[in-house]
């Protein structure tokens, strides 16, 4: 296949190559619109392209969604501004400064908006938006399949319930990704570029 210019591979911050099949022009209006989190989504949170796209799609969409820190990618976009939202723990406080309602929980909705919490969340948003989509029976045989009955070995999967050293730790495992999320978060803030569409 031939690789066309407008659409070179790009490769991840882990490696993996992805090679796009089409080009923003050429996406169709999305019904389902997600937005996946991560590290990598500080670069997206002032791209005028991608925001521009997310605007235009969820003005359109039936179901406008996010998984972990993508929640901040639609706030920039201006698609939370008084809407109930969650995303990763260390980024939740960030919500408020796009206008969105803060809210905990591992699958949050809002109309047609869900968003949710950081990557295991990811499965249950998974399985709620296929319920929402096709109904609850398919997203329970989808469940059973992957026997998803999660009992995890420890009880530190949040702020909350993890012991101090183990929180301290994970901030400071991300301390220098959160500290240039606020400042790009804070100076959009600041310009007004988070607007709605």
């Amino acid at each position: 296949m031939r690789q066309h210019a407008d659409r070179p591979a790009i490769t991840s911050a882990t490696g993996l190559v992805l090679t796009p099949t089409m080009t923003f022009a050429e996406c169709p209006a999305l019904d389902v619109l997600c937005v996946p989190g991560g590290g990598g989504i500080n670069a997206l949170l002032q791209d005028a392209e991608v925001l521009d796209f997310l605007r235009a799609q969820a003005a359109r969409a039936r179901y406008v969604s996010s998984v972990c820190t993508g929640a901040l990618v639609l706030g920039a976009a201006g698609l939370l501004k008084g809407r109930r939202a969650t995303t990763h723990w260390n980024s939740h406080d960030f919500l408020a400064k796009f206008g969105a309602i803060p809210t905990h929980g591992r699958v949050v909705r809002d109309g047609n908006l869900f968003t949710a919490g950081g990557v295991t969340a990811g499965i249950d948003f998974g399985l709620t938006m296929v319920a929402e989509l096709v109904g609850e029976a398919q997203a329970q045989l989808i469940q059973l399949g992957h026997e998803y009955a999660p009992e995890p070995p420890f009880n530190a999967g949040t702020p909350e319930t993890a012991p101090p050293a183990v929180l301290a730790a994970a901030r400071e495992r991300v301390a220098s990704i959160r500290r240039a999320r606020e400042s790009i978060i804070d100076a959009i803030v600041a310009s007004g570029s988070a607007k709605a569409s």
